[in-house]
């Protein structure tokens, strides 16, 4: 059997929080946390260079806590 991945990438809250912002304002996408860590980790610029393919998923959030979630985070 072979990997799958090659590796794991982190990403901060604050990362995931603007990705959740930057998908809600430029795309209309309510993304969960989890369903934004790919573009999170795009704009992070710790996904590599080149073409990069960002699956987002997810739109099981509580809309106030979402708000409150990317209300203070800038773009």
């Amino acid at each position: 059997m072979r990997p799958v991945a090659d590796g794991s990438i982190v990403v901060s809250l604050e990362e995931t929080r603007r990705a959740m912002r930057l998908l809600a304002e430029k795309t209309r996408v309510i993304a969960e946390g989890a369903g934004a860590l790919s573009v999170a980790a795009a704009l992070s610029g710790k996904a590599g260079k080149g073409p990069i393919v960002a699956v987002v998923s997810g739109g099981n959030v509580d809309l106030d806590k979402f708000y409150e979630l990317i209300s203070t985070v800038s773009l």
